[in-house]
């Protein structure tokens, strides 16, 4: 730490007890200073000859016969300023350094120690070893940036804070090569061209300011805009540990932080990950911080949910919650993301502002995969409730996805902790999925699967059958009308609908059931090579299984012909089928 050394003279001044101060010499005092509950026993001339506020009280206590006593309890710096002053009017040395230079500034101009009452006086030589050191050297800049704060107003109005800032963020912004002096930096890493010097040198050192402080500098780095904003975005995050790790049983100050980094956000996509930004979030919702905040915060996610993992979105919900993650908040940000879909034709300029505006293809498969993966986590939870799976599950149901395998899993998660839950519940959870996009191996778990519907696992073995018999060259069975409404996700509201709905879930044999697996079966195996049987298999299971689906059809049709003729709402013929078709014990699951 760089100093500069005033005055020549021993330093003369002396103690009685803890309050009393004065100086050591033959002339008696003819003037005492009182400062808080400290009592300095001086001299007159080499105070007024320097000091202009001294003259004017001592002139007035002179007027009023107030003795020789006056009182200067509104310095700044209290008693350890004052007294520094006090040896610089007798000429004694004192040691300016980046610890009291701010101090003495503020009681210089306090004292009103200018060039008008004597040249070469004390305001003008700490203007001058300011400029000229303190300000230049990083560390000293930093160091006398912090005591500003114990000095405001006065240090505001002297604009020494600012001074301090702006010297701070210019070293800040100097490029990477050009760094030359000390700095913290505990994280080891290294340049990609080979430097020494990382981009965010600058962070650790800027971690110990004050959040108001620190707030400053980064604005008048942002100001300069001479450093980038990944580099600005790594010495957001290093102060938010920091502070977070200090502040934890702090809410107050936590809340001020988190305020103030959100606004410092630099407006660039990527400059800060996503990861950082849902513990920001995690962190808000702790310290009880502002709606403003939350929202800035869930839009500033929805412009790169894609780089979200699974677990980025497992947020705690709040304590008296009947959920034990926060399914509300992540359905906003993915909200917010897909909205960003929506405005993109209208704003396409802007990708070339800022590059953040449109989303791919691609990032929108990468939120959908997010998302089915999160609902195969939050399913757990058996305070869930079906429509608010339905509600997350439609937010991306616009989305292209070539696979549903995923999705199929989430389903299936709820289904199987939510076995309570009604056969129409079942009927719209299952509709989130086509079956015709589920992969051989999800295929085969569905057709096994005793908590799906019927419907669901008859379209799973048509699909796949479809599948086989395209990738053989074969001649593609045509899609019975039943499928096809079930696949359109068709539940209808008439009668003749409703009934053939519950036809759909008795009307299978556990013997046709086991056909249709079988089949599945010889055809997943003619597909792995059984080369010299696969034409007959093929063919026979063809026929089979039009011959079933065929059957399941025309019954659930002559259901829906017999409720219309009865008029009735009554599901009597199934009941009277189910006393001769076994209950669904051929199926079970494999999860």
């Amino acid at each position: 730490m760089k100093f500069m050394k005033l005055g020549s003279k021993p330093d003369n001044f002396q103690s009685d007890g803890n309050n009393i101060r004065y100086v050591a010499t033959e002339l008696a005092s003819d003037v005492v200073v009182r400062v808080g509950e400290a009592k300095f026993y001086l001299h007159k001339f080499p105070l007024l000859s320097k000091s202009s506020r001294l003259q004017k009280l001592v002139s007035s206590a002179d007027e009023s016969n107030g003795g020789d006593e006056i009182d200067v309890d509104g310095i700044p710096g209290g008693a350890a300023a004052f007294e520094l002053c006090a040896k610089f009017c007798y000429g004694m040395t004192v040691t300016l350094n980046a610890h009291n230079v701010v101090a003495a500034r503020c009681a210089a101009e306090y004292l009103g120690m200018h060039e008008a009452v004597e040249k070469g006086n004390l305001a003008y030589k700490i203007d001058v070893f300011l400029a000229s050191t303190v300000l230049r050297s990083w560390r000293d800049s930093i160091v006398a940036l912090r005591t500003t704060r114990g000095f405001s107003p006065h240090a505001d109005e002297l604009n020494l804070a600012g001074r301090c800032a702006d010297a701070v963020a210019a070293k800040a912004s100097v490029h990477p090569s050009r760094v030359d002096w000390p700095y913290s930096y505990s994280r080891g890493r290294r340049r990609e061209d080979g430097s020494t010097t990382p981009d965010d040198w600058f962070a650790e050192d800027l971690c110990e300011l004050e959040i108001d402080l620190f707030e400053r500098v980064v604005a008048a780095m942002k100001k300069a805009g001479r450093i980038s904003g990944e580099a600005i975005g790594k010495a957001l995050k290093a102060y938010a540990h920091a502070a977070i790790r200090r502040g934890l049983d702090d809410g107050p100050s936590l809340r001020a932080v988190l305020e103030a980094i959100v606004s410092l956000l630099p407006p660039e996509k990527g400059c800060v990950s996503c990861g950082f930004l849902f513990k920001l979030l995690r962190a808000a919702i702790f310290a009880g911080s502002g709606e403003s905040v939350r929202s800035r915060l869930v839009k500033r996610i929805g412009l790169q949910l894609e780089e979200a993992s699974v677990d980025d979105l497992l947020i705690r919900a709040s304590e008296g919650d009947e959920t034990v993650y926060d399914v509300r908040l992540v359905r906003k940000i993915v909200k917010e993301f897909m909205a960003r879909d929506h405005r993109s034709s209208e704003i396409e300029e802007a990708e070339e502002n800022n590059g953040m505006t449109i989303v791919t293809e691609a990032s929108k498969l990468m939120v959908a995969k997010l998302v089915d993966g999160y609902l195969a986590e939050v399913s757990k939870d058996p305070n869930l409730s079906i429509s608010t799976f339905i509600a997350v599950a439609e937010t991306v149901s616009t989305v292209p996805r070539p696979a549903h395998d995923a999705l199929y899993t989430a389903i299936d998660t709820y289904l199987k902790e939510h076995p309570g839950i009604s056969k129409s519940d079942r009927k719209k959870i299952c509709r989130l999925m086509e079956c015709k996009k589920l992969s051989a191996e999800a295929s085969l778990h569905a057709v096994q699967n005793e908590r799906l519907p019927l419907r669901v696992v008859v379209q799973v073995i048509f699909f796949e059958q479809v599948r086989a018999a395209a990738s053989s060259g074969s001649t593609t069975p045509e899609l019975p009308k039943a499928i096809k409404d079930l696949n359109y996700g068709s539940c209808g509201s008439s009668r003749s609908a409703t009934n053939a709905d519950e036809d759909w879930d008795a009307v299978a044999s556990a013997e046709e059931l086991r056909a249709l697996r079988g089949e599945l079966a010889a055809l997943r195996l003619s597909n792995n090579g059984v080369a010299d049987k696969a034409t007959a298999g093929k063919a026979k299971g063809l026929v089979l299984s039009k011959r079933i689906l065929s059957k399941i059809w025309s019954s659930s049709k002559g259901g829906q012909q017999q409720n219309e003729n009865t008029g009735s709402d009554s599901s009597g013929s199934v009941g009277e089928d189910a006393k001769t078709t076994p209950a669904r014990r051929g199926r079970h699951s494999v999860s």
